[in-house]
């Protein structure tokens, strides 16, 4: 991922913030709509040599013909059973199958999947948030009730594809081997009750669980702490297997990444003294075990 001089990079915000904000009013469907015309296109070229309507195609593969019209008319995701079936109706001799790598990949916006990329590449994360429970510990009911709360708000298929690529991320939790995972969550954070408030609980109760792994250490900020070097806003800093070492920092609208090593060093000497300023790993696993009973 390429930054220019400043540390920022060339091409503007690069994905979403933790939140579920974006600078852009339209579908971050971006280049990837090019690989779903194509497979749409493909799909289509050889349903016609079978000398099959869409609605044959559809009875064949155990879909509808809506879904057959979408995905060809590049409106709609195919699911890789979809792309199996359809190869195997249409006798395609693995050619359509084989497009489910190019399609899993299109399926999330390029502003997510860069983001996915530089966290694969990490030995070592550390990430304060101090507005909503970190993306990498939400779960999916709070990830969408979320997403629901963005104005102007989403479309349905967007919103539903931010879902998808936001929980397709937390593979990066079972990753093997595991990178060290940092986590400094605000108070507020874990008493706002997003999605109403079983969906807090449920919440309250995953960060319990993923708190329990041996590579995860999540932290609380309690909001009668006096002294709080994160007040400039959430950040993350993000240490990479070749050594150098990236951060980010989220505001309104835009997501920036830091390649500046003293604008990075900058960003490790606060999220230092956050993680010391914080209850400990211990505490604070009490702590949100406090707030579940409350909740």
């Amino acid at each position: 991922m390429s930054v220019d001089g400043n540390g920022t990079s060339e091409r503007g915000p690069e994905y979403t913030t933790d939140g579920a904000d974006s600078a852009c009013w339209d579908s971050a469907v971006d280049d990837d709509g090019a690989v779903l015309r194509t497979v749409g296109r493909q799909i289509k070229l050889w349903r016609e040599a079978a000398g099959l309507k869409q609605s044959e195609l559809g009875k064949a593969i155990g879909y509808g013909e809506d879904l057959v019209s979408s995905v060809e008319r590049a409106r709609r995701v195919p699911q890789p059973e979809f792309l199996k079936n359809a190869d195997q109706a249409l006798q395609a001799g693995g050619r359509i199958a084989a497009m489910a790598k190019d399609v899993a990949e299109a399926r999330y916006p390029k502003k997510v999947r860069d983001l996915t990329r530089l966290e694969a590449e990490a030995v070592e994360i550390g990430a304060y948030i101090s507005t909503v429970i970190d993306g990498l510990l939400q779960t999916e009911e709070y990830t969408r009730a979320l997403f629901s709360l963005r104005r102007p708000p989403y479309g349905e298929e967007e919103l539903e594809r931010l879902v998808a690529a936001r929980m397709a991320r937390q593979a990066l939790l079972e990753q093997q081997p595991p990178p060290m995972l940092t986590f400094v969550q605000e108070e507020a954070t874990l008493r706002r009750p997003i999605g109403g408030r079983m969906a807090l609980r449920r919440q309250l109760e995953h960060l319990l669980d993923v708190g329990q792994l041996r590579h995860v250490a999540i932290q609380v900020m309690p909001t009668a702490v006096e002294e709080h070097s994160g007040l400039g806003g959430s950040l993350r800093v993000l240490k990479l297997k070749d050594g150098t070492t990236v951060g980010q920092n989220e505001v309104q609208l835009t997501s920036r990444l830091i390649a500046d090593p003293k604008e990075v060093q900058i960003l490790e000497m606060r999220y230092g003294t956050i993680r010391a300023q914080a209850l400990t790993p211990r505490e604070s696993l009490a702590f949100i075990e406090k707030a579940l009973g409350e909740t």
